[in-house]
């Protein structure tokens, strides 16, 4: 029997749990569910007969590393920064173990010492980044197969509320962590443009938009981190163009770019005895006294950069309104979140959406039976507010990757993501029977 070990039960995690529970028999496995919260994991795992919940402090050494050293494979769903902890154990151990998020540096440096011991250390296998590396290497890999040259790659993706749900005008509910969609954008995007390497700064990257249409509907689009460091794995070496981009509902940068320019996603200092102020003088605090109102203080301190639109949707958040602050202490981005997490709540019944496109351009001169673009599309709605379509898409190509691996569908060791043919096609071949399925539009 083989054990496989999951590190936290939070929300990405239901479709995840839900799958892996469900082919526990089938392929005679145990899942273990580990958690802070033993109620939460028991939550997950109620009516399995295969299933195990414990209560997990990932802290205490010692009892983390003896629930890792009882698994075959483990899968830590723990926040990005407290995986290092579980993958050293893991190493140290020889177990394999697989993540959703980006390779880190310092998850890199066990590269090596993973092959020796033939362990694997899988990687960026959710949504973004996961099902954008492997859809878009099945199109370049296809592409490349047959003669042509990708001259332009651009990708996007965001986790947006469906229009059923939408309620609001930013458009914008959580179904993910609401910390990383505060602190978006803060690192300057790198780029490649034509040719020339491009950067845009955290003070210009809600206000440097395009504007993309996927299935008849029209979202912003902001640069994401780092896109030139996919040139090479996604092997688009000669391409001129590379860029990643994260979408946003119509309108959301230039309001979100209101608090960028203000200052309440500044994460570097903090705040206190903030349970003393409302949100208006907190958003007065940080910006010049002319007017007889907060409202048209903000309005002059923008200027140009916020319209009616924008200046409305931060009125509809309660910054005019004087709300309480709840928080004793905080950053100004802390604040910031502990309001939102509010206002942006999916309710019971609300169904999220992620979104998903890939723009190739090709020279097909070596063979003219190729289009010279192709258009590549996902869009995936959630059930309601426990499954949603993110937990879906982050969830379910990890799982489905790690039961591959365990039934001998690909053999790697060491540090690897999901831009290999052997790990990517079958993922996507079952993951189009979970409904995630690409659309794709060839243009001539």
């Amino acid at each position: 029997m083989k054990k496989i070990l999951v590190i936290g039960a939070g929300r990405s995690t239901v479709s995840l749990i839900g799958y892996l529970l469900e082919n526990a028999t089938a392929n005679n496995w145990q899942i273990t569910v580990a958690d802070m919260s033993l109620d939460l994991a028991k939550s997950k795992t109620v009516g399995y007969p295969h299933a195990l919940a414990v209560q997990l402090d990932v802290d205490n050494n010692e009892q983390r590393l003896a629930e890792i050293k009882k698994a075959d494979f483990v899968i830590s769903m723990l926040p990005a920064f407290m995986h290092m902890a579980v993958i050293k154990d893991c190493v140290f151990a020889g177990k394999h173990v697989a993540t959703a998020s980006y390779v880190s540096p310092e998850m890199m440096a066990f590269d090596e010492e993973a092959k020796k011991k033939n362990i694997l250390l899988l990687n960026e296998c959710g949504l973004d980044p996961g099902i954008d590396h492997a859809s878009a290497m099945k199109v370049i890999d296809e592409i490349q197969a047959q003669g042509g040259e990708i001259t332009s790659f651009k990708s996007y993706c965001g986790g947006l509320v469906a229009p059923e749900s939408n309620d609001n005008p930013w458009g914008y509910k959580f179904s993910w962590n609401p910390r990383n969609v505060v602190v978006a954008g803060q690192a300057t995007a790198q780029y490649l443009e034509n040719g020339e390497i491009k950067y845009i700064p955290y003070n210009r990257i809600f206000t440097q938009i395009d504007t993309i249409d996927v299935d008849g509907e029209k979202y912003d689009a902001y640069a994401n981190r780092d896109s030139l460091s996919y040139q090479h794995p996604y092997k688009l070496d000669t391409a001129k163009t590379i860029l990643r981009g994260t979408l946003r509902q119509v309108a959301y940068c230039k309001a979100w770019n209101v608090f960028v320019k203000v200052g309440l996603t500044d994460d570097t200092f903090t705040i206190k005895d903030t349970n003393k102020k409302t949100y208006t003088q907190l958003l007065q605090s940080f910006i010049p006294n002319k007017a007889s109102s907060v409202k048209q203080n903000l309005i002059d301190f923008m200027g140009k950069e916020a319209d009616a639109e924008a200046i409305d949707m931060i009125a509809w958040l309660g910054f005019f309104d004087n709300v309480k602050i709840e928080m004793l202490n905080g950053t100004p981005a802390q604040l910031l979140q502990n309001l939102l997490e509010k206002k942006w709540l999916l309710k019971p019944n609300d169904k999220d959406l992620v979104v998903m496109q890939h723009q190739f351009e090709i020279d097909n001169s070596k063979n003219s039976k190729l289009p010279k673009k192709i258009i590549s599309s996902l869009v995936v709605t959630g059930t309601d507010q426990n499954h949603t379509a993110m937990a879906k898409t982050v969830g379910l190509p990890l799982a489905v990757c790690v039961k591959n691996f365990l039934t001998g569908k690909f053999n790697l060791s060491g540090v690897q993501i999901p831009i290999h043919k052997e790990i990517y096609e079958p993922m996507l071949h079952e993951l189009e029977q979970h409904g995630i399925v690409f659309k794709e539009t060839f243009i001539s």
